[in-house]
């Protein structure tokens, strides 16, 4: 059956060539953004600290609230680790933040990158350089599956992202530039369908209403359409990072290692709006970019940082001006301090990778992590 499917992908597929730079006009602009950024309940950006959570001894790859209330977030590092906080927590009176870290989950043998969780909160899953998908058991912290083996990926997993009704299947996008299928529901721990386009690493895969988006370093967002079993390509031009839809399902917010974001047409792959900042580089590392306060607000991390501070930019969606601009204080437990090859003492720069709204881009708080392991949380005073 997987080999039908994947003939049928092949007659079928069809590709569309829209260049990044076709731009729509004003009053389409207007009528489309404006159309997932009310109401716009929050004048300022919630630029105040609450509160960091620590225990990561290396830098966060990947980070998340949970579903629902979003009352937790959940990290991955490159300690092979995942952790579970409760941010609303109280540190203790010596400042000491375990109070705040509510399980530990340790199964991986290499970094983790990328986590996904389930709409009932009962499971999440998880990816990295084991080359195979952890699903995970929430209250016992025990791994329920992993996906992989033979016929598996053969390289590092890069994202992963649930799908399908009752979170059904996991959909996973690797270095060795595919994307698989994998039925959550059954004992069978080989993938339904491989999706092979890509002419790169797969580094963000999104999944829904039948539909798979995947960015890939070949500088493409393939959408795939699972019902009518077609294909349909958009060219960036550079290396794809990040993305992110808006909840009308109309807006993909793209990330490329070309120093800016784009809001591109989910339906035509025109471009919307394109974010970019003085002072604002990301050419070098993935770091994932993500909508807030009801998609008022564009955010990402920068690469372009000295010491142990990070910075997190913020675009007005629909103007596409800069709204703010962030610092993220170094954690003052973490080692940003290291001699380099030639004798000479380095300050390592606390790149922000990863970034998380509270409620899916709904809720009144946000989150980052990077380079320094920490992980902080923002809100209003």
């Amino acid at each position: 059956g997987r080999r039908i499917l994947l003939e049928i992908y092949k007659d079928l597929h069809r590709q569309q060539t829209a260049l990044a730079t076709q731009v729509k006009t004003g009053e389409t602009l207007r009528d489309t953004v404006s159309a997932f950024t009310r109401p716009r309940l929050m004048a300022h950006f919630p630029a105040q600290p609450l509160t960091q959570l620590l225990g990561s001894n290396g830098p966060v790859h990947a980070l998340t609230y949970s579903a629902g209330p979003s009352t937790y977030i959940l990290t991955g590092s490159a300690d092979r680790n995942i952790r579970l906080y409760n941010p609303a927590r109280t540190p203790t009176a010596t400042g000491a933040p375990p109070t705040q870290l509510i399980q530990t989950y340790a199964a991986h043998g290499y970094e983790v990158l990328a986590l996904t969780v389930s709409p009932d909160n009962s499971t999440f899953a998880s990816a990295g350089g084991d080359r195979a998908v952890f699903l995970w058991d929430v209250a016992t912290a025990l791994t329920i599956r992993r996906f992989g083996g033979p016929n598996g990926h053969s390289s590092r997993i890069n994202s992963v992202s649930f799908a399908g009704e009752a979170a059904s299947l996991l959909v996973s996008g690797s270095f060795d530039a595919s994307v698989r299928i994998w039925d959550v529901k059954s004992g069978n721990v080989k993938p339904i369908m491989v999706l092979s386009e890509a002419g790169d690493s797969v580094s963000c895969v999104l999944a829904g209403d039948g539909e798979i988006w995947a960015g890939s370093v070949d500088g493409r967002v393939r959408k795939y359409d699972l019902r009518c079993g077609k294909v349909v390509t958009d060219v960036i031009g550079s290396p794809v990072t990040s993305l992110k839809k808006t909840k009308d399902g109309r807006g993909l917010l793209v990330g490329s290692l070309d120093n800016q974001i784009r809001l591109m047409d989910a339906e035509t792959g025109g471009l919307l709006k394109s974010y970019r900042a003085e002072g604002w580089k990301n050419d070098q590392f993935r770091m994932r970019s993500c909508f807030g306060a009801r998609e008022r607000w564009v955010m990402c991390g920068n690469e372009e940082v000295e010491g142990p501070d990070g910075q997190v930019i913020v675009w007005d969606t629909l103007s596409g001006e800069v709204a703010a601009k962030v610092l993220v204080p170094g954690a003052a437990a973490a080692t940003t301090k290291r001699v380099g090859p030639d004798g000479v003492m380095k300050v390592r720069k606390n790149v922000i990778s990863c970034v998380a709204w509270k409620g899916d881009g709904k809720g009144d708080q946000w989150c980052c992590g990077g380079a320094d392991g920490a992980v902080t949380v923002f809100g209003s005073p």
